[in-house]
């Protein structure tokens, strides 16, 4: 692969090149909240003072920025680097809105070990990768371990482990062993299930288009779902619910995404932990436990749920600056990076060669929380900040690994797969029935 000067040089060279080199630098970011945006800025003003170039931080909103970008491209006028999320990786290299080189570039300058395996090779297209992985999360399935450990049962780390949990720990109404998700028009319902199948190895998708489910593997999950479901209160339920019973005590194990890990810990006074009497107590949790990758029994490996954002260089950029800018970001200014949000943003790049644990330490030393804050590793233990963050390692999404993540988020949106789960968990269709019901759904989105 071709590599830049700019990168093949020490970076110290390339952050104090000469003024009369400097470039004006635009950078979409949909960080848009004014708290975000103005950390972005302090970021941009530091690398400013670095290099010389200047970046004008410009905020988009998410659900307007693939428009956006087609049209800054179709004129010739895309900015010089788009912090994106995952979906747009690949359609965006494949139509020429992304240097895929640049980007490739700038993550073996950096270099490749030190990035989280899961977020590159979301990324990857042949010889390199479209975007830089910047940060992600890893959906988390939440457990009382205090109970779990009384009850002497393992960690919810597979359907077996969750069952037996659900066996011992369910009595409700003072406990339920779990909350699943079952209100349809949700799209956390669209989040949990994809989590579950991919756990058992079951996709939607193959590198053809959509996939044909195999009987046995998907019986498997609409079995285990149906579990959890019937584990769960009555009703419509999705992230409100489940949040809210865990908090009380009433929940052995539910679903969510790390934006509880504050508030698990009595941070938020929107959604205070009322398990005790102190809404701002972090008794829950010191009670708490996570697993982000669990594996059904026709899936040994198991699978991790992840959202992931990347720093993208445009084929209209500046690009030996925009390189600089991003490679900043990643390196000396990660810190800045990961401070927007950090109990969101888990560190794609884990550290350095000289210290690969680097930025790990680091994260875990950002203080999070709205109300209060307090670093994520005076609040939880050192073991489970390693599970959180490790889980980016094995991040799994549908039709990512199969070309096909467009065709997979269209099948998803259309909440046909939803559907026919609650049809399954309710009892209104048998089991080999579901499986014909859900290849009929998948199959007629168009």
């Amino acid at each position: 692969m071709f590599t830049r000067t700019a990168l093949a040089t020490s970076v110290a060279i390339a952050l104090f090149s000469s003024a009369s080199f400097a470039e004006e630098l635009r950078f979409w970011t949909t960080e848009e909240q004014p708290e975000r945006l103005a950390k972005q800025e302090e970021m941009a003003a530091a690398f400013a003072e670095a290099s010389g170039h200047t970046v004008e931080v410009i905020p988009v909103t998410e659900t307007d920025l693939g428009t956006r970008a087609t049209a800054a491209f179709a004129a010739g006028d895309l900015p010089d680097v788009i912090y994106h999320p995952l979906q747009y990786a690949l359609p965006w290299a494949e139509a020429g809105i992304l240097d895929t080189d640049a980007a490739s570039d700038v993550v073996e300058e950096l270099g490749v070990d030190t990035f989280a395996p899961g977020a590159l090779s979301m990324a990857a297209v042949d010889g390199g990768y479209a975007s830089v992985p910047v940060d992600g999360w890893t959906q988390m399935l939440v457990y009382r371990k205090d109970l779990f450990e009384e009850a002497g049962l393992e960690p919810p780390s597979s359907y077996d482990n969750v069952l037996a949990a659900i066996d011992a720990l369910h009595s409700p109404p003072d406990m339920y062993g779990f909350v699943a998700a079952t209100k349809i028009d949700e799209n956390f319902m669209s989040q949990v299930l994809e989590h579950v199948f991919l756990a058992n190895g079951v996709s939607i998708v193959n590198a053809d288009g959509v996939a044909t489910l195999e009987e046995g593997p998907t019986l498997e999950v609409l079995d285990f779902y149906k579990a959890i479901a019937e584990a769960s209160p009555p009703g419509e339920l999705y992230w409100d619910q489940s949040r809210t019973l865990y908090f009380s005590g009433n929940a052995a194990m539910i679903i969510w995404s790390p934006f509880i890990l504050d508030e698990l810990a009595g941070l938020r006074d929107a959604a205070p932990p009322t398990i005790t009497d102190d809404p701002t107590s972090s008794e829950l949790a010191s009670r708490t436990g996570i697993v982000t990758n669990f594996a059904g029994p026709s899936n040994a490996d198991g699978a991790a749920w992840g959202d992931m954002r990347y720093f993208g260089i445009t084929g209209d950029a500046a690009t030996d600056a925009a390189m600089e800018f991003v490679q900043y970001s990643m390196g000396e200014g990660y810190e800045s990076t990961l401070s927007i949000a950090p109990e969101g943003k888990f560190p794609t790049r884990r550290g350095t060669a000289d210290n690969p644990s680097e930025f790990t330490d680091l994260w875990a030393t950002l203080p999070v929380g709205v109300d209060r804050k307090a670093p994520l590793g005076d609040l939880y233990a050192e073991d489970m900040i390693a599970e959180i963050v490790g889980g980016l390692d094995v991040a799994q999404r549908w039709g990512v690994e199969e070309g096909q993540l467009a065709l997979a988020s269209k099948i998803i949106n259309s909440q046909v797969i939803n559907r026919v789960v609650r049809e399954f968990i309710d009892g209104d269709i048998e089991g080999a029935a579901a499986v014909a019901a859900l290849n009929e759904a998948i199959g007629s989105v168009e």
